[in-house]
Parts: C-alpha cells; structure tokens; sequence
C-alpha cells in the first residue's frame, strides 16, 4: 500500500478491510516521515505494532 492510499483510509468514516502479513489490522496512524504505520491487530486490540505501509494490503 502506499502512503496517499493509507491516509486515505484512516480518513473515511466507512470500515476499509486492511491486512498485515494476512491478518487483519486497524490503522491508527500514519507516519509521512517514517512511511511506517502504527496498526492494531483485530483480535488484539491492546498490541499496537509499528510497519512499514509497504506490508499493508487493502482487502
């Protein structure tokens, strides 16, 4: 994913299925600078992990 097509999703209201390594993810922020992410796994809403854009897929 590039860092225009994330930003974009963190700002719509509507749910966008987004993936890390095949499992599903929130975005919680975006990094311009970095071009990191900091996501939350679905099923573990209490670990927040900081990656790269490049290794989110839009479902």
């Amino acid at each position: 994913m590039d860092l225009e097509r994330a930003q974009q999703i963190i700002e719509v209201e509507e749910k966008i299925d987004v993936l890390l390594n095949g499992s599903p993810v929130w975005i919680e922020s975006i990094s311009q600078k970095d071009k990191t992410a900091k996501v939350t796994p679905l099923d573990e809403a209490s670990a927040v992990t900081e990656v790269s854009v490049e290794n989110l897929v839009e479902r």
